[in-house]
């Protein structure tokens, strides 16, 4: 082969690669389907799909470990290979089909699901994705990988749009995404007739919280109401009198509150 004509196949080789599921980024998966090609020798070309152990037969060659490379990858370890046998390779490998790629996002923050990696996906694509995202805890959110947490805390990359903290995602990815319990919730407890934990909203008073979470309870001590936060890393305490505010409409008794307090209203004794 003279050198020009193998330089019109290189470059339709490096367009073909670049134009097929973005190859250079993505990485090869159990059960994605191949084509194999090896110019002028047609009884080296095949199509072969990555089997459960992550292996491929390629003729002449015999098994080749598949999974969890790109194709860039896989075709330079088959040049190798194939340089006993033909003398200068010129190797392509194009994925054709994606059939079990996926990433499993968890965590109680949105809803669980399984999400397939059908063509380069990085982790801002698959956040854009989820419903009710913005209200998890992105702070405490990781990637898993393997045994290893590869990205921590999405949050300056999904609100601030801090493009630096991206990745691309891989095959079996696992995206922890936890319930914000503390920066946009208060909790409602002791003597209320469903104490629950109420979503935060700016201007919130303690009696909002209340009767969100369905008022007093008959038992309730109007005037032993408790709030606990946490204020510049110390535990703070304040003490309500409701009866106050419902009886003398004293205002100063219908504290806002801030995210992530406690609210509990304690039992009469008598």
């Amino acid at each position: 082969m003279n050198d020009l004509i193998r330089a019109i196949v290189a470059a339709a080789v490096i367009a073909l690669v670049a134009t097929t599921l973005h190859a250079a980024d993505y990485v090869i998966g159990e059960g994605d389907t191949l084509t194999i090609s090896v110019w002028g020798e047609k009884e080296l070309t095949s199509t072969v799909k990555v089997r459960p152990d992550g292996k491929i037969t390629i003729p002449a060659v015999g098994e080749v470990a598949a999974a969890n490379q790109t194709a860039e990858a896989l075709q330079d370890q088959l040049k190798t290979k194939l340089r006993k046998i033909v003398r200068d390779p010129l190797v392509t490998v194009t994925v054709t089909e994606v059939t079990n790629n996926k990433a499993y996002v968890f965590g109680g923050g949105v809803k669980s699901g399984v999400y397939a990696l059908t063509q380069r996906t990085t982790l801002l694509h698959l956040l854009c994705q989820i419903d009710d995202v913005k209200n998890a805890d992105l702070k405490r959110a990781y990637v898993q990988r393997g045994d290893k947490k590869v990205r921590e805390d999405f949050s300056r990359l999904y609100h601030w749009g801090a493009i630096e903290d991206d990745i691309i995602l891989q095959p079996n990815d696992i995206i922890y995404i936890p319930v914000n319990l503390e920066h946009d919730t208060v909790f409602v407890m002791g003597a209320v007739n469903t104490p629950k934990v109420v979503d935060f909203k700016n201007g919130m008073t303690i009696m909002d919280a209340i009767l969100a979470a369905g008022g007093f309870t008959k038992y309730a001590d109007l005037n032993d109401t408790m709030i606990y936060r946490k204020e510049s890393g110390r535990d703070v305490t304040l003490n309500v009198k409701v009866k106050r505010l419902m009886n003398d409409g004293d205002l100063t008794q219908n504290v806002l509150l801030r995210p992530g307090d406690y609210v509990m209203v304690n039992e009469s004794l008598f």
